[in-house]
């Protein structure tokens, strides 16, 4: 199977051995991030530094005139990406024999979320979440597609992978987080991730259902969770809180939502790409699922895109669903090899013949530049055995 890793730009920019090393692992193609959110990241073997801090979402190229005059509009990087850091990290990758393709975060932003705060999802409580733009609201929805097509097809990138093209939820990966104290399980992290704007209350009240009395039937609902009531899982879970017909007008509202945003992106993406580019998403099989792999229906999604990166740290049984609906379609198995963030690249090799049975087409591997020479080795190991 051909094997894809991520990499950001400052993974290679100024570290000469840095692309060759990444093409000694054995991996064809490389998923380059072009637009991304803010993070703290190792770079262990860079020779000009050790910490990257990314202070904020941002892309990491020079925009064109298309934001000219608007108010939403993507952020530069700082230092820790300056000019075409994309550009410059594709060159020297391409030049050590590696394919490259765009890594590109959506609908994911917390510097957006604070400058403008009435884009962002808010919950029935009327707790905003920055990090998390309202994938409803007309202004975020064009600023999300021309964010694709800028981002998604850069010079000498071959494909993209979008990440986070969808809702995104309470779960948020964030500096000293301390929303684990209450287990709400599935079908309460359903009800707290859904939005109250006055973009999503009128989407609901088109539906049938009255906003108010909504996020009065979800704070009702919530309650015993918080106070440390177990609670039941999946839809069923859902359908006790709320009731049948009112999480069924709700899941209809967030899934036309979503799967009309997909369709739009991924249409800008190829109106923008040359022939032959090739277009994934980053993709979980349950559609009332938020955040960075986005809740999607398999067969829709699959006859909009050219494939999904499917997330398989858990496992790879999420690629069943894509794998009964694929005629032809990429089906890529996401694994973590970084030892320290629960990766296991010593049983890459298991891992990957099990995606394959069933119905894995490549393999996507989580995260080169984060991994430390003896991951690497252990990932070259098990490709060199493929």
């Amino acid at each position: 199977m051909k094997a894809s890793t991520f990499v950001y730009p400052w993974d290679v920019n100024g570290d000469p051995q840095a692309a060759a090393t990444i093409a000694a692992t054995g991996v064809q193609q490389v998923t380059l991030a072009s637009a991304y959110h803010s993070t703290r990241a190792l770079t262990p073997r860079h020779p000009r530094h050790r910490i990257v801090t990314a202070e904020h979402a941002a892309v990491l190229y020079p925009t064109d005139d298309r934001w000219q005059g608007r108010e939403l509009r993507p952020y530069p990087a700082g230092d820790w990406a300056p000019g075409d850091a994309f550009g410059e990290a594709a060159a020297a990758l391409t030049d050590a024999g590696l394919e490259v393709h765009t890594w590109v975060v959506l609908a994911h932003n917390s510097r957006l979320g604070a400058e403008h705060p009435d884009t962002s999802v808010v919950n029935a409580y009327g707790d905003r979440y920055p990090w998390a733009p309202c994938i409803a609201q007309p202004a975020t929805r064009a600023y999300l597609v021309d964010l694709a097509a800028e981002a998604a097809v850069r010079p000498g990138a071959h494909g993209t992978e979008l990440e986070s093209l969808g809702w995104y939820g309470l779960q948020h990966l964030h500096a000293h987080d301390k929303t684990g104290g209450v287990g709400l399980g599935d079908a309460g992290l359903y009800l707290m991730a859904l939005c109250f704007c006055p973009t999503c209350r009128e989407g609901y009240g088109a539906r049938g259902v009255d906003a108010e009395e909504l996020a009065a039937g979800v704070r009702a609902a919530l309650e015993p969770g918080w106070r440390g009531a177990p609670s039941d899982g999946g839809w069923a879970g859902v359908e006790k809180l709320l009731g049948a017909a009112t999480a069924g007008a709700t899941r209809a509202w967030r899934d036309d939502t979503a799967r009309t945003l997909q369709e739009a992106a991924v249409a800008a993406v190829r109106g923008a790409a040359p022939e032959g580019f090739r277009i994934l998403l980053h993709a979980d099989p349950v559609s009332y699922h938020v955040g960075a792999n986005a809740g999607v229906d398999p067969a829709h999604i699959l006859s909009v895109a050219d494939g999904v990166v499917v997330p398989c740290a858990g496992g790879p049984g999420l690629l069943t669903p894509f794998a009964e609906v694929s005629a032809g379609s990429v089906i890529a198995a996401n694994f973590t090899i970084v030892s320290g963030m629960g990766g296991s690249p010593g049983t890459l090799a298991s891992d990957a013949a099990r995606a394959r049975a069933l119905g894995a087409t490549e393999l996507r591997l989580y995260h080169a530049g984060l991994a430390s020479d003896a991951d690497l080795e252990a990932v070259r190991s098990a490709l060199a055995g493929r």
